[in-house]
């Protein structure tokens, strides 16, 4: 049973959540559909458009957004934790994609069962930097432990990553059904990746839009399909960005296609 300390939806005097409009979170239920791969491509790809945007990599103890991007950080999510740095100290610029970047700390599990009271602090600060940004990517850990759901609880937009298989489908409307049950005027969208094609991306969302209508009463958006594309493997092993790489890879197009939409 959760106890009051772990609520998912950390309130302010008056009882209202305090939110970042700007910050969208990238949930997946499941780990290992691309979830941090679209964090970073996103990121860049709005990066692209002219937004000031801030990637902040929440996968408490299983970062990997410095790995993709081939970066040692000097300055990461641990010096924030431990109380010798701000959020806004700890942000390093990441100059080949023009964005601003706070590295995890891959490895500790300490990150991972902080005290509420810490968890909804640093959700504060997320806030309250995200207003000097137009946009804050928010990478979440996959699964719905108490980190992600408090974390996620900050967002003004949730995006949900999923694949057509079966299991990233169930774990992705588990995703969708806490987070509508815990703020029914939540956004919530989604992002089907590794589709063999534009048509079945959308007859995999189609499956979890009926089961959201079905049991939930309540119907997430497509917000984009992201095409199956070797591309993709290719960058995340050169450590490069996609839209750098490979700018004109189906992938980096339907990326590009969610931004625009996003705008």
């Amino acid at each position: 049973m959760m106890s009051p300390a772990d609520n998912p939806r950390p309130t302010t005097a008056n009882g209202s959540v305090t939110k970042g409009a700007k910050i969208l979170a990238i949930a997946s239920g499941k780990g290992g559909v691309g979830k941090t791969w679209f964090s970073v491509t996103l990121a860049h790809g709005l990066s692209r458009m002219g937004q000031k945007v801030l990637l902040f990599d929440a996968d408490l103890g299983l970062a990997n957004v410095d790995i993709q991007l081939g970066l040692m950080p000097q300055r990461d999510l641990g010096g924030v934790i431990a109380g010798r740095l701000s959020l806004a100290q700890a942000k390093i610029h990441y100059d080949a994609g023009n964005f601003d970047i706070i590295a995890g700390r891959s490895g500790s599990g300490s990150l991972a069962t902080l005290p509420s009271n810490r968890l909804q602090s640093l959700g504060t600060e997320l806030v309250q930097l995200s207003d000097t940004y137009d946009r804050v990517v928010m990478d979440l850990g996959a699964g719905l432990d108490r980190t992600v759901r408090m974390l996620a609880a900050r967002a003004g937009k949730v995006i949900v990553v999923t694949t057509a298989e079966p299991t990233s489908l169930t774990d992705a409307y588990a995703f969708v059904k806490v987070a509508h049950q815990s703020d029914p005027n939540c956004e919530v969208s989604i992002v089907v990746n590794s589709a063999d094609s534009v048509n079945d991306g959308r007859k995999t969302y189609d499956t979890l839009r009926k089961a959201a209508m079905n049991f939930l009463k309540f119907e997430p958006k497509l917000l984009g399909i992201i095409r199956r594309d070797r591309k993709v493997i290719e960058s995340i092993r050169n450590q490069s960005p996609i839209l750098s790489r490979y700018p004109a890879a189906p992938a980096a197009t339907d990326v590009e296609a969610i931004v625009d939409a996003l705008l």
